[in-house]
C-alpha cells in the first residue's frame, strides 16, 4: 500500500426531504487499501455507497477518484470512470450462465472493442475478440474457483458462490475501486473465511482498491486496514479495526447503553 489517495469525499451528503441520511463524510482511501464502512442498521452506509455510484445525487460535499471529481455524474459515467460495486441482495442475470455475465462486464472495456462492421462481418478481428473474452472471463473465474462451473446457470449456483460471481463480474469491468455491499452476508463461517482470502487475493493480485460495508465485526477486523463507523448518517469513528472498534462510543452504538 502506497500513499496515492483513490477515493477522497469531502463533507460528502445527502437529504431526503429534510431528513439527513448523510452527512459531512470524509474519507480519505489509499491505493491497494481494504477500507472498511461499518455501522449499525439505517446508520447511512448504502447511501454512501449510492452516491459513490451515481444513484443517488449528493446534496452537500464532492468526491473524487484519482484526483477527478465525479459527483453528480451518471452511474454509467461512474463506472466507466472506475468505480463497480456488488450488492447486499445479488443482483445477477439469473438466466444466463456463469460465464456470460462475466462476459457482460468485459464488453465496454477498450480492448476488447470491435467495430460493428468488423462484427457484422465476421471478421478475424470479431472472432479474435471473442476468444480473448473468454480467455479473460475464465482468468476472472478461475481464481473464485468457477471455471468449471462456467456453463451452468447463474442461478443453479449456490448462494455463496453466486456471491463469487457478482463480485468477479465487477471486476471484469477493470475498476481502479471496487465496492463491496455485505460481501459475507448469508455466508456460512467456512465460506465467510474463504471469502476473506478472495478479498485479499483480489487486492494484491489486481492492486485493487477495495471499500466494503460489511455487519461481521469478526471479517471487518480481520481484513480492513482502516475503518469509518457511522451512526445516524455521521461519522462517529475512524481509524484502524482495532482503534475503531473499541472507541467508548461506536461499542455505545452496537450494543446500546
Amino acid at each position: 500500500m502506497n500513499d496515492k489517495i483513490v477515493l477522497k469525499t469531502e463533507h460528502l451528503g445527502i437529504t431526503f426531504g429534510g431528513l439527513k441520511a448523510a452527512q459531512d463524510v470524509n474519507l480519505n482511501i489509499k491505493e491497494k487499501e481494504l477500507y472498511g464502512l461499518i455501522g449499525p442498521n439505517g446508520a447511512g452506509k448504502t447511501t454512501v455507497f449510492n452516491m459513490l455510484t451515481g444513484v443517488y445525487k449528493p446534496t452537500t460535499g464532492k468526491f473524487y477518484l484519482d484526483g477527478e471529481d465525479l459527483t453528480g455524474k451518471s452511474e454509467e459515467t461512474i463506472n466507466k470512470k472506475g468505480i463497480a460495486r456488488t450488492f447486499q441482495n445479488i443482483r445477477l442475470f439469473n438466466n444466463m450462465s456463469v460465464i456470460r455475465n462475466v462476459l457482460v462486464g468485459l464488453h465496454n472495456q477498450p480492448e476488447f472493442r470491435c467495430s460493428p462492421f468488423e462484427s457484422m462481418l465476421r471478421f478475424p478481428r470479431h472472432f479474435e475478440n471473442e476468444k480473448a473474452m473468454r480467455d479473460k472471463a475464465k482468468e476472472l473465474l478461475r481464481i473464485f474457483g468457477l471455471e468449471e462451473e462456467r456453463n451452468n446457470l447463474a442461478c443453479n449456483l449456490p448462494y455463496g458462490k453466486q456471491r463469487k460471481l457478482e463480485i468477479a463480474r465487477a471486476l471484469a469491468t477493470n475498476p481502479k475501486l471496487l465496492l463491496l455491499d455485505e460481501p459475507a452476508a448469508g455466508m456460512n463461517p467456512n465460506e465467510t473465511e474463504e471469502l476473506m482470502e478472495t478479498v485479499r487475493k483480489i487486492r494484491d493480485e489486481f492492486n485493487m482498491t477495495i471499500l466494503l460495508i460489511e455487519h461481521d465485526l469478526k471479517f471487518v477486523s480481520g481484513l480492513c486496514d482502516e475503518i469509518t463507523v457511522l451512526n445516524f448518517g455521521t461519522v462517529l469513528a475512524q481509524g484502524t479495526a482495532e482503534e475503531a472498534l473499541n472507541n467508548p462510543e461506536v461499542v455505545k452504538a452496537y450494543i446500546g447503553n
